[in-house]
């Protein structure tokens, strides 16, 4: 297990262990975890604090040419919103725990010069899963629907 992916699936338990959403990122640079986050939707009351935008705001003010050579780990496929910032701040590397249960806009990730390697492993999506299963309507409210 890559000990990045597994960062995130550290950080994907705590925020279930929260009461939140199962899904956990961290952003690494030049081999060093430099920001880590999960899903605080549910535990801050907000509206965008999915894993990738909470790790990211975790990391705190970065210098471009830090996010074009960062990693940014995800336990899951990152939405909309989370490729965006991906994509505002150049990110050139993305690590997807896994796309089975979501998957975001991975081919426009790849279109826009965005590397993006799918893992698809089975603890991300075993967590997803019973998470989904167990409470449909807090994941439909995360992902918009």
């Amino acid at each position: 297990m890559d000990e990045f992916l597994q960062a995130a699936i550290d950080e994907a338990r705590a925020g279930l262990a929260e009461g939140g959403i199962p899904i956990g990122s961290v952003l690494v640079i030049d081999g060093r975890i430099v920001g880590r986050g999960h899903n605080r939707r549910v535990q801050r009351g907000s509206a965008v604090l999915h894993a990738e935008m909470d790790c990211l705001e975790n990391a705190g003010r970065l210098k471009a040419r830090d996010y074009q050579r960062a990693t940014l780990y995800s336990t899951l496929s990152p939405c909309d919103m989370c490729t965006g910032a991906i994509l505002l701040y150049k990110i050139s590397r993305v690590v997807i725990g896994e796309n089975q249960t979501f998957r975001g806009p991975e081919d426009y990730s790849r279109q826009r010069g965005v590397e993006l390697t799918v893992v698809n492993d089975a603890q991300c999506i075993r967590l997803m899963r019973d998470f989904i299963r167990d409470k449909p309507e807090l994941w439909n409210e995360d992902i918009g629907v």
